[in-house]
């Protein structure tokens, strides 16, 4: 059996930045808003509801194959902050924030696929 998604840092590290996106979304202009923020808001959540989906099917490569799920939402996360710091949407202040955290997950999301693809061969 699998350790409950939320003990997991890698999970609390996605729900950390889609929190954070969420907060700094919800102060931006109707148009942002319904543009680049919806989409953004979304492909941040999916992070962890991969990951917290592919933890509940007690399979582990069903796991993994929500875990490189929850990789490529982080991928499109990154796309759409790319997007929003082009269009002068985030200050300086929260790139700072946002991106040290982005630069976490990546690594640990690709060792949690790891880890699972090393507990199906044990």
């Amino acid at each position: 059996m699998t350790e409950s998604f939320q003990n997991l840092k890698v999970y609390q590290l996605a729900e950390e930045i889609a929190n954070k996106i969420w907060f700094i979304v919800e102060k931006w202009d109707r148009f942002a808003q319904d543009t680049i923020g919806k989409q953004l808001v979304r492909s941040a959540d999916s992070i962890g509801a991969n990951i917290a989906e592919g933890n509940g099917r007690y399979n582990y490569q069903d796991n993994q194959r929500f875990v490189k799920i929850a990789r490529g939402s982080l991928n499109e996360t990154r796309h759409w902050l790319r997007l929003a710091c082009a269009r002068q949407l985030l200050t300086q202040e929260q790139i700072n924030q946002l991106r040290p955290l982005l630069d976490e997950l990546s690594p640990k999301l690709n060792a949690y696929i790891n880890s699972l693809r090393k507990s199906v061969n044990s």
